[in-house]
């Protein structure tokens, strides 16, 4: 086990889902949170305010991940209220959906900058600022191994995702941080629920050997691996999705 007493945790699109799961897991670990939001505020200063009533130093700020300049608060934030940054963990991205043929480019652009753009500016700002020992998880996505229809654009900006982990993973040579992405497969939150009938999630779940959806939890269980004792583990793409792909 690792000693993550006064470690740091910036906690991207941190108010709900996965991001919350993966909030509260490494608040259990021991580590401080800031827990970023773009549109959720009062779902994450209610997941702030919850561990902080339970001892945990933890803080809620705002900020669009594609927006340098609201970046740099939230990192400023954590500096101030905390210290310094250890873990930086970047869950927030978005997922319309819709054949290549049929999107439109209005929504394709909104995609890359939230997803592509946003990941290069908070990777720069953590490879600039997270301390030695430190981590940086990015999200994937295990459908860029699925190649599910409707799903083009998306996938194509978690490969972008990918690409950045890898190579900032070798460019940290000598820092003592490792560099990683988790792509996770199905998984049960309100964002993979929207718009789908209970037949389609069924038989997405029983595509899984495991026979079920992944739940929040087990994405964070694989985010503390990276956060805490895999200091082995650098420049990979776990894919955590109970051999869906």
């Amino acid at each position: 086990m690792t000693d993550n007493t006064g470690r740091v945790a910036v906690v991207t699109g941190g108010s709900g889902g996965i991001g919350r799961a993966c909030v509260e897991r490494l608040a259990a670990d021991g580590f401080s949170v800031l827990v970023h939001y773009s549109g959720a505020k009062d779902r994450a200063e209610e997941t702030a305010n919850a561990l902080t009533r339970a001892g945990v130093p933890a803080i809620a700020v705002g900020g669009d991940v594609a927006d340098e300049a609201a970046m740099v608060a939230v990192f400023d934030t954590a500096e101030k209220e905390f210290g310094g940054v250890d873990v930086v963990v970047h869950t927030a991205g978005i997922m319309p959906l819709a054949p290549i043929a049929q999107m439109d480019l209005d929504t394709f652009d909104r995609i890359q900058r939230t997803n592509v753009r946003g990941t290069f500016i908070v990777d720069q700002l953590a490879a600039r600022r997270v301390r030695e020992g430190g981590a940086i998880i990015n999200f994937s996505t295990s459908v860029t191994r699925l190649q599910i229809p409707s799903y083009g654009p998306y996938a194509a900006s978690k490969g972008a995702v990918e690409a950045l982990t890898l190579i900032l993973a070798r460019e940290l040579r000598g820092r003592d941080i490792t560099v990683n992405a988790v792509a996770p497969g199905p998984t049960a939150t309100p964002l993979f629920f929207e718009g789908k009938s209970q037949a389609v999630i069924d038989q997405i779940a029983n595509a899984n050997p495991m026979q079920r959806l992944g739940k929040p939890e087990d994405i964070a269980e694989t985010v503390a691996f990276l956060a805490g004792p895999a200091r082995w583990v650098n420049g990979q793409v776990l894919h955590t999705n109970g051999a869906m792909a």
